[in-house]
């Protein structure tokens, strides 16, 4: 070992890689750069300190070198968040690929890359949609924070990637006819297991995947409400939510059935809905509770949403006012 190592040094200053010309500015360079940290010093004491400060730089290039590329980091990241639900999993996999199917970016080292090869990443997966685009940053962006506490790179180039501002449009509600087509395929005898479902989907405005969370245990039916717990809800923030329009139900069909998913399909399909726009029923309760009582505040603690801004550009319709006084009068709550 002890001769290969002189071998290499002697090669070096063979002129392999460095002359002695070029070993002796370095040092200088270095003394120069320490400046008057050194001065004064005798020789042994200089030699002590360039040795410390070849050791620490070493150690420094190391560090800025020491990097994975981006779809390890990726992966490793999506592994490190196992503890999240199966759909919050399922998310980050799907858009993590559409990111590393983009020509090149797989095996781009983190450490080295720009903001510049990020924002063109995110818009040739995402550019054509900004929902995607908004939620692809958001990914990338937790990509980078879990390599900075890896030590994986310095910086999160991401942070100054701006959001796209989405203008948010008003959500069309369900109309009474459409609505009474729901609750009439719920009161057919193979469906009465989907009423309260139905129910909590029109009148509480709670998101379908979370009614199919729903146990007993998150019902409090004396006090007339029902719990989403943290764990079920899709922010992850937790809400407790009227129940209305409980005088149509028997204890019976007080129920949340299991394979909720396909039940839900089967009944709009009984319904006679051929095509079905996501979370309508949320869109509908919002919108009828918005015109009928006029009371945001409220909505928003129902709704979980953070502030009001949403509600007012989707849900305010003046127009709406008739349809929602026949919405809430039939739900006789």
């Amino acid at each position: 070992m002890m001769n290969t190592t002189r071998t290499t040094k002697r090669g070096l200053l063979n002129g392999e890689s460095i002359s002695r010309g070029d070993a002796v500015r370095l040092i200088l360079e270095a003394i120069e750069r320490l400046g008057e940290n050194v001065i004064g010093m005798g020789r042994k004491e200089l030699i002590k300190k360039l040795r410390q400060t070849i050791e620490l730089g070493v150690a420094a290039v190391e560090q800025r070198e020491h990097t994975v590329c981006l779809e390890e980091a990726g992966w490793e990241s999506v592994r490190a968040r196992e503890d999240c639900r199966a759909t919050t999993r399922r998310d980050l996999r799907y858009y993590l690929r559409k990111m590393l199917k983009v020509e090149g970016a797989a095996q781009l080292p983190l450490r080295a890359m720009t903001t510049r090869q990020c924002r063109d990443i995110l818009q040739r997966a995402f550019g054509h949609s900004k929902s995607m685009y908004t939620k692809g940053r958001a990914i990338l962006h937790s990509i980078f924070a879990y390599g900075m506490r890896q030590e994986w790179c310095d910086v999160n180039p991401v942070a100054r990637i701006e959001v796209p501002r989405v203008v948010e449009s008003p959500k069309a509600p369900l109309v009474q006819e459409e609505v009474q087509r729901l609750q009439r395929a719920a009161e057919m005898p193979e469906f009465r297991d989907m009423k309260l479902s139905v129910n909590l989907l029109l009148y509480s405005g709670i998101r379908p995947t979370e009614v199919s969370r729903l146990r007993a245990e998150d019902f409090c039916w004396q006090e007339k409400l029902v719990i989403i717990r943290p764990t079920k809800s899709k922010t992850g923030g937790g809400r407790v939510v009227p129940l209305r329009g409980l005088k149509q139900l028997r204890p019976q069909e007080r129920v949340i059935p299991k394979n909720w998913q396909r039940r839900w399909r089967a009944l709009r399909q009984a319904a006679g809905f051929t095509h079905w726009v996501p979370d309508v029923c949320r869109h509908t309760f919002a919108s009828y509770h918005a015109a009928y009582f006029r009371n945001l505040p409220e909505l928003q603690l129902e709704m979980g949403h953070r502030d009001c801004e949403l509600l007012r550009t989707r849900y305010m319709s003046p127009m709406l006012i008739n349809e929602a006084r026949r919405f809430w009068q039939a739900s006789h709550c």
